[in-house]
């Protein structure tokens, strides 16, 4: 998320009522798998305060007024982290309520078929020759490219499942990001597909999706890939061009899918895997290797009983 124009850190400090140190200006503010120099991050646990400090982020809001800061960076200092980044969040991109089934401010191209039922939220785009069928709902600020196809019951721009657990209660992230739709896309009926926290959960050109696949906030997938049905992709995952994910695939949040990688179906993925590969399984490795093992469990009771009958 941009902001309108550079932010002294000292002004960030009074919005949020806390201390400050260091001297430095933000111009946006963004998820730490997401920053660029320019943007706030924050950080409340210990484990991750040097990779805030030492990330992209010129500003860091944490909770630890001992730490070293880098030059020409700045940090915030409150005890909630958390809540002081959904006060930006919420202070730089209010909710919008619509008040309408399709909104004014939505900008629709020639040739699109809007049928009856679906629902267009504010300063959405929507580019030509594109079929959004029905009860498809298309949230504020999603960009959607030419010649794409939403079809029925399809969400694009949900919440972002994003949460810090309290004594009673999970707190909720914000989220002020949005979706983008590159030219070319598909997504299938009864999709789900979260808006960024607050940069873009991006779908790159000509990817086509099945029915009832859910990607989360923040992530990006590149072009012409294929993912077939109830495939769940978590959050800040990057899939590169070309890549493949069969039925009920899983991915854990933060993985890399290099280029050209297949995974077949129900496999699970736990960490970043290389491309212009087969994988299988859970945790999914290369398809042969993993068929290899299969094999020799199978065999191992045989091995088993000859052992014994040799003893």
């Amino acid at each position: 998320m941009k902001f309108s124009r550079p932010y002294d850190v000292s002004e960030l400090a009074e919005m949020l009522n806390c201390d400050f140190k260091g001297a430095a200006k933000a111009d946006g503010m963004n998820e730490i798998h997401r920053v660029v120099p320019g943007d706030i991050v924050f950080t409340d646990h210990p484990k991750y305060f040097q990779k805030a400090l030492r990330s992209e982020a010129t500003v860091v809001i944490i909770n630890d007024d001992s730490v070293e800061i880098p030059e020409g960076k700045a940090i915030l200092i409150t005890d909630e982290p958390f809540t002081a980044f959904n006060k930006l969040i919420d202070f730089f991109s209010p909710m919008q309520v619509p008040s309408e089934q399709i909104a004014t401010s939505a900008r629709i191209g020639k040739n699109t078929l809007v049928m009856p039922g679906v629902f267009i939220g504010n300063d959405v785009e929507i580019g030509d020759d594109c079929r959004i069928y029905p009860g498809a709902v298309i949230l504020s600020g999603s960009k959607i490219g030419n010649r794409v196809i939403i079809q029925s019951n399809a969400i694009i721009g949900s919440l972002a499942f994003y949460y810090k657990k309290r004594e009673s209660r999970f707190e909720r992230l914000f989220s002020g990001g949005g979706v983008i739709l590159e030219d070319d896309v598909e997504i299938g009926a009864a999709c789900t597909i979260d808006r960024g926290v607050t940069d873009f959960t991006r779908i790159g050109a000509g990817t086509v999706i099945d029915n009832q696949v859910q990607i989360g906030h923040d992530t990006h997938i590149g072009k012409m890939c294929l993912f077939a049905s109830q495939v769940g992709i978590a959050g800040c995952v990057n899939i590169e061009d070309g890549v493949t994910l069969w039925g009920q695939v899983g991915i854990t949040s933060g993985a890399t899918i290099g280029k050209g990688a297949v995974v077949l179906a129900q496999s699970g993925i736990s960490k970043s895997l290389e491309g212009g590969k087969t994988y299988f399984g859970y945790p999914a490795e290369e398809a042969r290797k993993k068929y290899r093992e299969m094999a020799s469990l199978r065999v191992l009771p045989d091995i088993i009983e000859q052992l014994k009958l040799e003893e």
